[in-house]
């Protein structure tokens, strides 16, 4: 199978099931802009792949556990209105996400400010992610009404987990988080 199949050329694509759509269409939009957040956790697992911290191993398997949800939200977006999802979110998605951020949220410093986002390149790579997921959940919203409660709940509290993720991450490898107005 080639890579690249021209069928896109004159600036369409196709959902799941064949149905085709311009590739600015607001669904490509919210799926992109999640691949887009995929990426970018991808490229904080690679900064982290190059150091050592405890517990590291745990983190990049609950980072790749998301990107594999965070593929599924897309597939979700792609299939149109009437068809069988075939990886479709469920609530339990978005629970273990709040297991999550209350773990790690407890092992770090309880916030006094805001934060700017920064520090290690993998934490740095977090914080971006976590500001495209966002932009995501906003693109899925001009998609209408009709978007699972799973898929904007999950994006939704993504945003918080990668938040607090790059803090950890941040704190694990040693970099001091910079509230507003630091030197």
């Amino acid at each position: 199978m080639k890579i690249y199949t021209k069928t896109g050329d004159k600036g369409t694509t196709s959902l799941v099931y064949g149905t085709r759509v311009a590739k600015n269409d607001a669904v490509v939009e919210a799926y992109g802009t999640c691949d887009e957040a995929n990426s970018l956790i991808g490229l904080a697992i690679g900064h982290m792949n190059v150091e050592f911290f405890e517990e590291k191993e745990a983190l990049c398997e609950v980072f790749h556990e998301i990107q594999t949800i965070l593929f599924h939200v897309g597939a979700e977006l792609a299939t149109p209105k009437g068809k069988e999802v075939k990886w479709k979110l469920e609530e339990q998605d978005v629970f273990k996400l709040e297991q999550w951020i209350d773990q790690y949220d407890a092992e770090v410093p309880p916030l006094s400010n805001f934060i700017l986002p920064g520090g290690h390149p993998s934490g740095a790579a977090i914080h971006v992610a976590r500001t495209v997921v966002r932009r995501a959940e906003r693109t899925v919203l001009s998609i209408g009404p009709d978007i699972s409660p799973n898929v904007l709940a999950y994006l939704n509290r993504l945003s918080d987990f990668l938040f607090v993720a790059a803090r950890l991450v941040n704190q694990r490898l040693g970099r001091k988080e910079k509230g507003l107005h630091e030197k």
